[in-house]
């Protein structure tokens, strides 16, 4: 983190001392009109509004999705190309073409470079990976290109992918180090109840997602060309508070979205609730558990101590993996406190679970480590 102050709301967002290193995250409802044209006109407003940043001293990072929207248009696909995964890859192979275009000749009207960033899910989960990502997305900040950065839906499947540019654009704010994600979406952002019900209200800050404010939330995607909804907006907040990113919800229907809800306060701030070390932070932000350590009561409060996971205080397991895998932490009653790298491979903790650290030689044939998943490699979530 760059910024010299905290976060406290959604005018700070336009502060460059306060939020030097913005992402902004569009999606496929604000940049295609539903019968597959770009909305060139909207675009060309948020393309003035990113060069108004930029004229503040901040520095941007766009997460823009499209591709398929646009592509389907192209190959004359019905369903907006999401038929099923082949053509939705097809689709966006077509689309991402004329999505980076686009983005090139907006921002060179304006006099800024655009480049085009394709990731995927195993991009950011793959720890050397994600620092070559995050090298990237900083070479071209500081050479004064504005990176923009969409999931390679060409190449995704089902299983491994985001599935939503919400949680992406998280990813990227914690592998460019930035302070702030904006997502834009169409409504103005988390209210307490569904927005059509009249006596709803909007939540201006929210100081960590709790289960209360996940029940806010509704999984569904009012346009139909989208893939995320709340609840992948909340997900991505939660990705963000852990690394110290301050995320905002706010409405991007409206022209200069951006002047509207920042200068009005219009929207919800996600506060960030913690500044993790930079290897937490990609490791509480990972998307893929290889399987799940139960574990009781009393190990529950050591980790809420900063202890290490145990083998003393494990009670079951979930999944097949190797030493050094990635797995979650979760208590009896299924609830997942945390994720870390584990020292044993599955077949070792099945081995050891639930035994005393003297125990272990025996049962194992060789000198034990000193934890199942150490401190230094353990995020609670």
């Amino acid at each position: 983190m760059t910024a010299t102050g905290s976060i406290t709301g959604l005018s700070d967002l336009a502060d460059p001392a306060l939020a030097p290193l913005v992402v902004l995250k569009v999606g496929s409802a604000l940049l295609v009109e539903g019968d597959g044209a770009p909305r060139r006109e909207w675009l060309t407003g948020f393309v003035a509004e990113i060069a108004e940043a930029r004229g503040r001293g901040q520095r941007v990072v766009v997460v823009s999705s499209g591709a398929i929207a646009l592509g389907a248009r192209r190959l004359g696909f019905a369903r907006g190309g999401r038929a099923t995964l082949a053509q939705a890859q097809a689709a966006a192979a077509v689309g991402q073409i004329a999505l980076g275009g686009l983005w090139a000749e907006l921002l060179g009207q304006a006099g800024i470079a655009a480049a085009q960033l394709l990731l995927t899910l195993d991009d950011l989960d793959d720890r050397r990976r994600y620092l070559n990502a995050a090298a990237t997305i900083g070479e071209l900040l500081g050479a004064g290109a504005v990176p923009v950065i969409n999931e390679n839906d060409s190449v995704a499947t089902e299983e491994i992918r985001f599935g939503d540019n919400d949680r992406l654009a998280a990813r990227v704010a914690q592998a460019a180090g930035a302070d702030a994600v904006l997502l834009l979406s169409d409504v103005d952002g988390l209210y307490d109840r569904d927005p059509r019900d009249p006596d709803a209200v909007l939540l201006p800050l929210v100081d960590g997602v709790s289960d209360t404010v996940r029940a806010m939330a509704s999984g569904a995607s009012g346009s139909g060309m989208g893939s995320g909804g709340m609840a992948s907006k909340l997900q991505a907040a939660e990705i963000a508070e852990r690394a110290g990113i301050a995320l905002a919800i706010v409405n991007g229907t409206h022209d200069r979205a951006l002047t509207r809800a920042i200068g009005q306060e219009i929207g919800t701030l996600f506060l960030p609730r913690r500044h993790d070390r930079a290897r937490k932070v990609w490791l509480g932000g990972r998307q893929r558990m290889m399987g799940t350590l139960t574990v009781d009561d009393g190990c529950v409060v050591a980790l809420k101590d900063r202890g290490s996971l145990l083998a003393t205080g494990i009670v079951g397991l979930e999944g097949a993996f190797e030493r050094g895998a990635p797995v979650a932490v979760a208590d009896t009653r299924g609830r997942i406190l945390g994720q870390g790298l584990t020292e044993y491979s599955s077949g070792q903790v099945r081995a050891i679970m639930g035994r005393r650290n003297e125990d272990h030689a025996a049962l194992l044939g060789h000198a034990p480590r000193s934890a199942v998943i150490h401190r230094d490699h353990l995020v609670l979530l």
